[in-house]
């Protein structure tokens, strides 16, 4: 199952590098001249791209893991119909009214993430305190990874909620938005890595 895991970080680390497209149209000399391709377009902003690859993407993602990793049937059952709410909604959203969802942020669609992310990792640490896992916790990789979403999810799905303040008369919340986005991926990510180099293989 950490294969899994493993892929996922490879999709981040493409989905950050192809969610900037607006700052390489307008900055990079060779593709300067195809700006005109999404200027006074909706896709001139990636909101619509971290909706779709980030909020929804590692919602499932995370589900799916979990549910691959989880014994009792009605904690996988949950993760499996609160995924396919997020899709509904999204996808009524999406139809409804596609140029809210491509152009900002859409909170009902980062609320039922938070869930979803919550429910997949208390429901992972619950079984884990009913198991003799407990006592070898510190050399899972499972565990790093519900804890640290949990703790990341906590600290910048928050953020979302300011978001109306995110533009350049304001450069005080731009600037801590920035400060708490970095230092929380650092947190995230060199867990992640101690955790990949340090945590023995586990079968199912």
């Amino acid at each position: 199952t950490a294969r899994f895991f493993v892929y996922f970080l490879i999709g981040a680390a493409l989905v950050d590098f192809f969610g900037k497209y607006p700052s390489y149209f307008a900055k990079v000399e060779g593709l300067k001249p195809l700006f005109f391709l999404i200027k006074d377009t909706v896709f001139i902003n990636n909101y619509w791209w971290y909706t779709i690859f980030w909020t929804i993407g590692t919602s499932l993602f995370f589900s799916y893991y979990f549910r691959r990793i989880l014994i009792n049937k009605r904690f996988t059952q949950i993760l499996k119909y609160a995924s396919v709410l997020l899709v509904v909604v999204s996808l009524c959203y999406l139809f409804l009214d596609w140029r809210f969802f491509m152009g900002s942020f859409v909170i009902p669609i980062i609320i039922l993430n938070f869930i979803i992310i919550i429910l997949s990792s208390s429901f992972y640490l619950i079984e884990l305190l009913n198991s003799e896992q407990i006592l070898s916790f510190y050399k899972s990789l499972n565990f790093y990874i519900a804890i640290v979403i949990l703790i990341w999810w906590l600290i910048t799905t928050p953020l979302a909620f300011y978001d109306m303040y995110m533009n350049t008369s304001d450069w005080n919340y731009i600037l801590l938005k920035v400060k708490i986005i970095l230092l929380s991926n650092i947190f995230m990510y060199l867990t992640f890595t101690f955790a990949l180099i340090w945590c023995k293989p586990q079968n199912n």
